[in-house]
């Protein structure tokens, strides 16, 4: 494994700890998901650069897409979340309420 690909799995890896033992606020695990979609889009863009390969050059465009609609749709519960329960801790928040 060359040190470039260790040290984006490492990226990847340290984000998805992030989010799985850190959810005490909404922020920080959209902060986390958003690390993960950039080594992600990184990891992809080195790859076709790699192979250099016509095919996988719109793979990073589109995921890079789907962070940015991932982002917007993260703020905008974030926001909803914080002006209907007053803070964004997600202990406070209960699915089963009205």
């Amino acid at each position: 494994m060359s040190p470039t690909h260790f040290a984006f799995s490492t990226a990847f890896a340290l984000a998805l700890t992030g989010l799985a033992f850190h959810r005490t606020h909404l922020l920080s695990a959209l902060l986390c998901l958003e690390g993960m979609m950039l080594s992600l889009f990184i990891a992809l863009s080195l790859w076709a650069l790699q192979l250099d390969s016509t095919n996988l050059s719109s793979a990073p465009m589109l995921l890079l897409a789907f962070s940015a609609c991932e982002a917007s749709t993260g703020l905008a519960i974030l926001v909803a979340t914080a002006r209907t329960h007053g803070s964004d801790r997600l202990q406070s928040l209960n699915l089963l309420q009205c």
